[in-house]
């Protein structure tokens, strides 16, 4: 999390619900350490092809598929709580960790350059 003005002129609705998840990964992770439960966030590195980006009449193949972010969480979700807990995941990086080295099979247009989430930078 950075304090950039940009961030909040631009998209302050977005911006407020990105610190809000932040702090609760924070305070929750820590609060629950003890009983063993991981408390984590999950961020795209690029646009992910939803129904409500396209609604915005975002992206158009500038993005990943969701099923991206859905492998990135499995391998989350399967490490084990008590030393995996207080992380601000980025889906590209999780995978790369696990081995995974091609992604265009995620690719909604292949050949289309990707756009980068907010935040990400």
């Amino acid at each position: 999390m950075n304090l950039v003005q940009s961030w909040f002129g631009d998209h302050l609705a977005y911006t407020m619900s990105k610190f809000c998840m932040s702090m609760t990964v924070l305070g929750f992770a820590d609060e629950l350490r003890e009983q063993g439960i991981a408390v984590n966030a999950l961020w795209p590195r690029t646009l992910i092809e939803t129904a409500a980006l396209g609604m915005l009449g975002k992206a158009a193949g500038a993005g990943w598929s969701p099923q991206i972010m859905a492998d990135a969480a499995h391998v989350i979700l399967t490490r084990e709580g008590r030393s995996c807990t207080s992380n601000f995941f980025i889906d590209e990086d999780v995978l790369r960790l696990a081995g995974m080295a091609d992604f265009e099979h995620y690719a909604i247009k292949q050949g289309v350059p990707l756009t980068e989430d907010l935040f990400i930078s």
